[in-house]
């Protein structure tokens, strides 16, 4: 639909930005943190770009103030950060280790104190080592009370002033890639755990929903799904099945879950057919059905365009570009259900992510129509290489270009009808990309760190800075 006026940005609308513990932190190994499975692979060859790793990152844990500080000055309504779970507890359980907790305390206290509303993120990939060795981490039911326990702690300690949390980032993600494609700890290819490991994920988020209820009454609660709309490479009947294959088996197999307690029936008939259908025990439906979120957390970067596959076709088993050599991904597919194909209507960046505003306006929508619930878009953002110029200068007008975009498809959701209560833009600072190293930067500011290390960290503010911090002020009036 084409809107002769757009309606205006709410006026309690979260104009914000994220980050992830492991991301930015750095401090690995100090104040009593506990080892995660992320300082363990990083340091398996051949895993990540140029072997980086978080150990420093971007000094977040050493410099919050001075970042809080440039987000009030950019003028940011709320900030997503993430709980470094083995910062709080070493070992996963037990004992709890105030210094990490007095960190959060700190940084949550920081923000409020500079009129930024804090968004936790409970859990964002870095699972304690410790659980990991003792019985497999996802792989066993035993997460789901731990993770209870865990998320108990925050809500107690800082659930009087968070009041929008966030479950689990993108278990579609560090299942499918922990699991399925061995590119994330614990490196495993085994379809039957993959289904089996996410099944204990959607136990974890549910239980987490539940306690906050308890300690959290005025709360807001939701996860935080990686959301790719599938779109049809053409009208041919084929094309279409096969994306909505995609939808079903990519997105709907979490979503329904977290909406409605359920797996979606196509998919499941399918799995137990191969036999790879979790095992479901007494009471999981119902700990499933019990537990509904406030919201549908979506970090949204891309479209994905499908088409037919053979049953002797396209595998999971293809290249994936964490290089920034643009054209080197490669087409990957499940046979018989779809297979990815290259969209000729879209620009993709250097990293072979497809460019679709309007795909994160079919996004809002699809949720909207299918789930009836709000909506907070927990992060989208550019990847790109980014230069300092003379006199501390970085331009970054394809930065601006790509959010602008985006914001304005958001308002086009909002004026179709769909309920956003915010937008996160990934990041706010510079930070580790996980397979990417420091070269694939996402902050309005810059921070002098790469994959060698030794830099000053110093921060510098993009051109993409000043442009946001007018956009909020105008509450999205201004966006040239």
């Amino acid at each position: 639909m084409i809107h002769e006026k757009l309606k205006d940005f709410p006026n309690t609308f979260l104009w914000g930005a994220a980050s992830a513990a492991y991301q930015v932190e750095g401090a690995w190994n100090e104040d009593g943190k506990g080892l995660s499975n992320w300082d363990k692979f990083v340091r398996i060859p051949g895993k990540t770009f140029k072997g980086t790793n978080g150990d420093v990152a971007v000094d977040h844990y050493h410099r919050y103030k001075e970042d809080v500080a440039l987000m009030k000055e950019m003028g940011l309504k709320a900030y997503r950060f993430s709980v470094s779970w083995p910062r709080v507890l070493p070992n996963g359980r037990g004992e709890v280790n105030e210094k990490g907790i007095a960190f959060y305390d700190n940084l949550i206290n920081e923000l409020i104190h500079n009129g930024i509303e804090p968004v936790l993120t409970i859990y964002h990939w870095d699972l304690p080592q410790a659980l990991q060795d003792e019985y497999g981490g996802w792989e066993s039911r035993q997460i789901v009370e731990d993770f209870a326990n865990y998320c108990t702690i925050l809500f107690k300690e800082f659930g009087n002033r968070v009041k929008y949390w966030v479950t689990l980032n993108e278990q579609n993600v560090f299942t499918s890639h922990g699991y399925q494609l061995a590119s994330h700890p614990p490196g495993v290819k085994d379809e039957k755990l993959f289904y089996q490991a996410n099944h204990h994920a959607n136990l974890a988020n549910a239980r987490a929903i539940q306690e906050f209820r308890k300690y959290v009454p005025d709360g807001k609660i939701g996860p935080s799904f990686a959301y790719s709309p599938a779109y049809p490479f053409s009208s041919k009947p084929e094309d279409i099945l096969a994306a909505e294959n995609a939808e079903e088996f990519l997105s709907h197999w979490w979503m329904d879950v977290y909406a409605w307690g359920e797996y979606p029936r196509a998919a499941w008939h399918y799995l137990e057919e191969k036999g790879l259908a979790p095992e479901l025990r007494k009471g999981d439906l119902e700990l499933l059905k019990s537990a509904k979120p406030d919201f549908m957390g979506v970090n949204y970067y891309r479209t994905t365009t499908y088409e037919k596959n053979a049953l002797d076709g396209a595998t999971m088993d293809a290249h994936f570009n964490t290089t920034g050599k643009k054209g080197t991904a490669q087409d990957r597919g499940i046979p018989g259900l779809f297979k990815t194909v290259k969209n000729p209507n879209l620009e993709a960046t250097n990293w072979d992510w497809e460019i679709d505003p309007t795909g994160l306006r079919i996004g809002l929508r699809r949720i909207t129509d299918r789930y009836r619930m709000p909506v907070l878009i927990t992060e989208n953002g550019l990847g790109e290489y980014d230069h300092v110029e003379e006199n501390d200068v970085v331009n970054d007008p394809y930065r601006i270009d790509y959010i602008r975009s985006h914001i304005k498809a958001i308002q086009e959701a909002i004026s179709d009808g769909v309920d956003v209560l915010g937008y996160c833009v990934w990041s706010f600072t510079d930070l580790l990309s996980w397979l990417n190293g420091f070269q694939k930067r996402y902050g309005f500011v810059f921070v002098n760190q790469d994959e060698e290390g030794g830099k000053d960290l110093r921060r510098i503010k993009k051109q993409s800075f000043y442009w946001y911090k007018d956009v909020i002020a105008s509450n999205g009036k201004q966006l040239e």
